[in-house]
């Protein structure tokens, strides 16, 4: 390639942009870190949007949001110390871009009410809601969808980094941005792509999906004693009373967290534990060195940030004032092509 077309090809990649977001509900654990990652590979490739969705965390907990600015500040932090790099990414709070609620009225006066209806994840949801006792039956949780397709058009995103779970979100931003292309006779917005990228699926300590629900999780950039508290509640092989009992790694969540977080050892610890030459005790002490040290980088980084909050709000802030200028473009191409 020459080098002018690797100019051309690099502007193209500034030109694109990529958004995602998560919701501030807590500290984020050590299950989220692979997601991280990968936000943090796309900024490097990119024009980044990351945002924390304050909005969508209202539209299960409008009963109880008196922790979500608390929740904010914690997940930013987590953010930078997982790798976010506020010179790379808009790194911003969601409520905080005041286009978005515009963008989100123009929307759902086209938005035909059948398509919020036969969102997959919609009933399910309300179900799994109504089971715990808790009515979600809200015109806010209903237009979960068309908010999360506001979030995405309104920076005229290429691409969305998400799981498999979320791709009926993303065809319906995709039916949305042709609807209003094709009712207004302009190309204001892309068809957005989902990014899926092989995401480590990390269990929880007891074998469960990682959960703050479950308790079974270790928090993202934990310090050793934490670490040390939680690796001793993880589940290990059932059958093996004795310390010199035949082991079966397979079986073992000490096993599982060696191979992602210690891989230069774990073909000796697989043949220790087989033959009853190591103790749960012992194997739970190196897997909780290694994953210390593993966690040493991401806590001093959050530690950084946790001690100069005034940068964080500066970064925050910042992030706001370059995402408004992409939403003010965005709402000038969408109020001109329904002419108002």
């Amino acid at each position: 390639m020459t080098t002018e077309n690797m100019a051309t090809a690099s502007q193209a990649a500034e030109n694109k942009a990529v958004l995602s977001g998560m919701r501030p509900t807590g500290r984020l654990h050590l299950g989220h870190y692979s997601v991280l990652e990968n936000w943090a590979a796309l900024q490097e490739q990119y024009d980044a949007y990351f945002f924390i969705a304050d909005y969508h965390a209202l539209t299960t907990a409008f009963d109880n949001s008196s922790s979500i600015a608390q929740n904010v500040y914690d997940m930013t932090l987590d953010w930078l110390a997982a790798g976010l790099d506020p010179e790379k990414s808009a790194i911003f709070v969601q409520s905080d871009v005041r286009e978005l609620a515009d963008l989100h009225i123009l929307f759902s006066m086209i938005t035909p009410l059948s398509w919020l209806e036969r969102v997959p994840t919609y009933k399910d949801q309300v179900n799994q809601f109504a089971k715990g006792g808790k009515d979600i039956m809200t015109y806010g949780f209903l237009g979960y969808p068309l908010l999360m397709a506001a979030d995405i058009l309104l920076y005229r995103a290429f691409g969305v980094p998400v799981g498999e779970d979320q791709l009926p979100h993303i065809e319906f931003c995709r039916e949305l941005a042709r609807r209003f292309n094709h009712l207004y006779q302009k190309q204001v917005f892309p068809e957005p792509q989902a990014l899926l990228a092989k995401i480590k699926q990390l269990p929880g300590l007891d074998g469960r999906k990682m959960s703050k629900s479950y308790d079974n999780y270790i928090v993202l950039g934990a310090d050793q004693p934490e670490i040390e508290k939680r690796v001793r509640q993880m589940v290990t092989d059932p059958a093996r009373i004795r310390k010199d009992d035949l082991g079966h790694p397979e079986v073992c969540m000490v096993y599982t967290y060696h191979k992602i977080y210690n891989s230069e050892e774990q073909a000796e610890i697989k043949c220790e534990c087989e033959k009853g030459g190591i103790g749960c005790v012992a194997c739970k002490k190196r897997l909780a060195a290694k994953l210390n040290e593993y966690m040493e980088p991401i806590r001093e980084r959050r530690e950084h940030f946790a001690g100069k909050p005034q940068l964080v709000q500066e970064i925050l802030q910042a992030g706001q004032q370059k995402a408004s200028r992409k939403a003010a473009e965005t709402l000038a191409l969408v109020r001109d092509a329904m002419g108002m």
